[in-house]
């Protein structure tokens, strides 16, 4: 596989790549978070630090699946669960706290791989009732006409649609639209929700779980 290593300590990134190499794998390395958009589009797999020097790696994982499918394992000292459940939650395929044996993150590479073989193509679109979320497009319609969504708006939906029938926490909502969120963006989703159902128009469709979060369509 080609693989990009996204890490700013030199000894962790020259130990990881003497390995990746020696596995067989081609390898390209950066420092940092600028450098990983453009890169992505040539490597497999995405080894990425949360802890860089010019942004948040969860950021970087944010903006990675927004645009690509590229295989994402997470190799890090933020041991937390918090950060553990937000790094699965925005879609890293694995995720690995420092410091790891190289053997085992080998082996967690070959199991991303096994997953990736033969890869189905990506869904970039959803149907709910007669509603349509066109994820790449970024447009929305609702019995055939479109509907005008700010970004945020279209955000939020995008994540209850790819989760279409499976209630979302609102943390999940928070932490893939927002990132490491501010004080008061918890009430700017309330606002954002209500205008989102208005302009949907279909009473039901976007349901709040009591307690837990939201729902787009029926339960799967």
């Amino acid at each position: 596989m080609r693989i990009l290593v996204v890490e700013d300590d030199p000894g962790v990134a020259a130990a990881v790549v003497d390995a990746l190499r020696a596995r067989g794998h081609g390898v390209l390395r950066v420092a940092t978070a600028a450098e990983v958009a453009e890169l992505r589009c040539e490597v497999d797999l995405v080894l990425l630090d949360l802890v860089l020097p010019d942004g948040d790696g969860l950021d970087v994982l944010r903006d990675l699946r927004r645009a690509s499918d590229v295989s994402v394992l997470v190799l890090t000292a933020l041991g937390a669960e918090r950060d553990v459940v937000r790094g699965l939650h925005l879609g890293a395929d694995d995720y690995l706290v420092k410091p790891v044996r190289l053997r085992e993150l080998l082996a967690r590479i070959d199991a991303v791989a096994r997953r990736a073989v033969g890869p189905t193509a990506a869904r970039t679109a959803v149907e709910v009732g007669d509603v349509r979320v066109e994820l790449d497009a970024r447009r929305v319609t609702v019995a055939g006409a479109e509907v005008a969504l700010t970004a945020k708006e279209f955000d939020i939906l995008a994540v209850l649609a790819r989760r279409a029938g499976v209630a979302v926490s609102r943390e999940q909502v928070l932490d893939e639209v927002w990132g490491r969120a501010a004080p008061g963006v918890s009430r700017s989703l309330d606002v954002h929700l209500t205008s989102l159902r208005t302009k949907l128009g279909r009473p039901g469709l976007l349901a709040t779980v009591r307690g837990f979060g939201y729902r787009l369509g029926g339960m799967t």
